[in-house]
């Protein structure tokens, strides 16, 4: 009976003692006392001293095991992650880091946006293919994360290709405040043609990944492909030559202030020449229009930005004057107040030009009046008109000068006289 005691009192200093340790620690059992069933003979006291240590590691192992337990897994994560995956998580963190200082211009906002998703994508997809997908050595998981991978490396590459050649091959130029490097024709059909290269190559890897390794069946595939774009080649394939004529004619360049044939149309700014369309600012109502690269072709544009002569943008005001106004004081007045605004500075007109006052039209009730004048600030060409009449009515009702039409005066107060 009293072995019985001695053997019930071992296994049960053992089970408590697994019990305190938890799973982080493994103990001697009897062995520590040289025997592995805890039989009796001072087994139990050998245990019972152990116990104490036991005791000590358990409480160390429970207070760190949050901690324990992410180091645990950063080590199991970096135990399975090849050089390769490390790497791509690497080069995929960094661009990450660094599109927030590359993509700054408001234009790249949705290139910024798809290029920092496919670097984190890329991340999670190397990072969860080991955590959940990683016996599975050929499932659609790895396939989608090779796919991933392709059409991740085709974007980089066109992204870096693009930004050497237009750093080569571009041009730079004012546009405001700020030096920009604008599109040329070598450079869009240089980018174009090294992204049409890319693009084949990860097609084809692609393809090869999705199975389709007989040349039979990546000749079909790409075959469809060609079919669909052969078919909708006249909803892009002029855009996209109308834009390189027009990058090539130089007509019209970023940052350009042009007005279209039509009067009742105000300037706009050439905001950007982009591969399928032309985005263009109104100055006067202060938003953004889209043109088709091809509608943009086939209408008549007036590029106000490119001067006939270095004196500038040659400008036209137009009055009504009476014929009672002899026509020295007009041109004095015109002159005068031309001057006034050149020597301010607050109207963008050039002090070097003077002001051309010209007869446009001896009507049968006035002689119209045309004020010209130089300016170089086409951007601020709305502005500048504005100013301009506003200088002209505040000195004509300091002269004592009229700019009504007679006629219209003499039946408005004819009209006046009449009624009771």
């Amino acid at each position: 009976m009293v072995l019985d005691r001695c053997r019930f009192s071992a296994v049960s200093l053992l089970r408590y003692r697994q019990a305190l340790a938890g799973p982080g620690l493994r103990p001697a059992h009897a062995q520590r006392c040289g025997d592995r069933h805890g039989r009796c003979g001072g087994r139990v006291v050998c245990m019972g001293q152990s116990l104490g240590s036991d005791l000590a590691a358990a409480r160390q192992a429970r207070g760190g095991s949050g901690m324990n337990e992410a180091v645990r897994a950063m080590e199991w994560l970096a135990s399975r992650l090849t050089p390769l995956d490390m790497g791509l998580i690497l080069i995929a963190g960094l661009l990450l880091a660094v599109s927030f200082f590359l993509f700054r211009s408001e234009s790249d906002r949705a290139r910024a946006r798809i290029f920092r998703l496919l670097n984190l994508m890329v991340i999670a997809f190397v990072i969860g293919y080991h955590l959940v997908a990683s016996s599975l050595a050929d499932s659609w998981v790895l396939r989608l994360a090779s796919v991933l991978a392709v059409i991740y490396l085709a974007y980089l590459s066109m992204l870096v290709s693009a930004w050497f050649v237009r750093r080569r091959f571009g041009r730079e130029r004012t546009i405001g405040d700020e030096r920009q490097i604008i599109e040329t024709y070598h450079s869009r059909l240089l980018t174009l043609v090294i992204g049409t290269v890319i693009g084949l190559v990860a097609l084809v890897a692609i393809v090869r990944i999705l199975g389709f390794t007989s040349l039979l069946e990546a000749g079909g595939v790409l075959g469809v492909i060609g079919v669909m774009l052969a078919i909708t080649q006249a909803a892009w394939a002029p855009d996209i030559i109308s834009g390189l004529i027009i990058l090539n004619s130089s007509l019209v360049e970023e940052g350009d202030v042009v007005q279209f044939d039509d009067p009742a149309e105000l300037p706009m700014v050439v905001f950007k020449t982009k591969l399928f369309h032309t985005e263009l600012l109104n100055l006067a109502n202060n938003h953004r229009i889209m043109l088709r690269n091809a509608h943009l072709r086939d209408r008549m544009i007036h590029n106000l930005s490119k001067f006939a002569s270095a004196r500038g943008l040659r400008e036209l005001l137009r009055f009504r004057i009476g014929y009672e106004v002899p026509p020295d004081r007009v041109e004095a007045f015109f002159e005068g107040v031309a001057r006034k605004a050149a020597e301010s500075g607050d109207i963008g007109l050039e002090p070097e030009q003077p002001v051309e006052v010209r007869v446009l039209d001896t009507g049968d009730h006035a002689v119209e009046w045309g004020v010209y004048y130089y300016t170089k600030q086409v951007r601020d060409l709305l502005q500048i008109r504005q100013q301009m009449r506003a200088q002209i009515l505040r000195e004509s009702l300091n002269a004592g000068l009229s700019l009504a039409t007679p006629l219209r005066v003499a039946l408005v107060r004819e009209m006046e006289e009449s009624e009771p």
